[in-house]
């Protein structure tokens, strides 16, 4: 989705031959926030530009990425704040995506990272519901491995209870993925749970 060479701290004037189709804009609350951390909030530039003429958004910073029309010359904007905060929900919606947030990418029984699926803690056979009380997730190893049984039927210690999550643990969770490119005009609107250098 993203190209290295054009995301990253770009030299003197890259930005200029950049294509305005990957120069998407970091979206911001009124509060100077990132709407989203994982995935970033991120908009295409036609909606970006949209928004900043609809006055909807204030233009934070730019891309050196000039687009023109007959009356208009205008550098993309590269960091947009919405005008009016927008209040996330308290809960997030129960999403396969979301699940695996909460459990940070990792199924619950091995620690694996790869095949990731969802396990019903408490199998549908003996009442389990599809909750965020009663999924976790599971590598398609340990799930095939656990099958329709409970963890102490089948021998398998759960690494963290199933929970339901508030927006905010869920964002605070995706700082620990910090995306592989950033333009050098978001930098100061991201925070990620990585280690400062001196």
């Amino acid at each position: 989705m993203y190209h290295s060479d054009i995301l990253s701290p770009p030299a003197h004037g890259h930005d200029v031959l950049t294509p305005p189709a990957s120069c998407p804009a970091l979206v911001l609350n009124a509060d100077y926030t990132p709407l989203s951390y994982y995935p970033l909030s991120l908009w295409p530039w036609q909606t970006a530009v949209k928004a900043a003429f609809l006055e909807r958004v204030d233009i934070i910073a730019e891309y050196d990425r000039v687009i023109r029309s007959p009356n208009l010359d205008m550098k993309l904007p590269s960091v947009i704040a919405l005008r009016q905060y927008v209040r996330p929900s308290s809960h997030p919606a129960f999403t396969r995506f979301n699940l695996f947030l909460r459990d940070k990418f990792t199924c619950q029984y091995c620690g694996a990272h790869n095949d990731l699926t969802f396990d019903h803690v408490v199998p549908r056979a003996y009442g389990g519901r599809t909750t965020w009380a009663n999924v976790t997730t599971a590598c398609a190893p340990c799930n095939l491995k656990k099958g329709g049984r409970t963890p102490a039927e089948a021998h398998m210690q759960i690494h963290s209870r199933p929970h339901q999550p508030t927006t905010h643990s869920l964002q605070e969770n995706g700082r620990a993925f910090p995306p592989h490119h950033l333009h050098e005009t978001w930098r100061d609107y991201l925070y990620w749970d990585t280690e400062l250098l001196a």
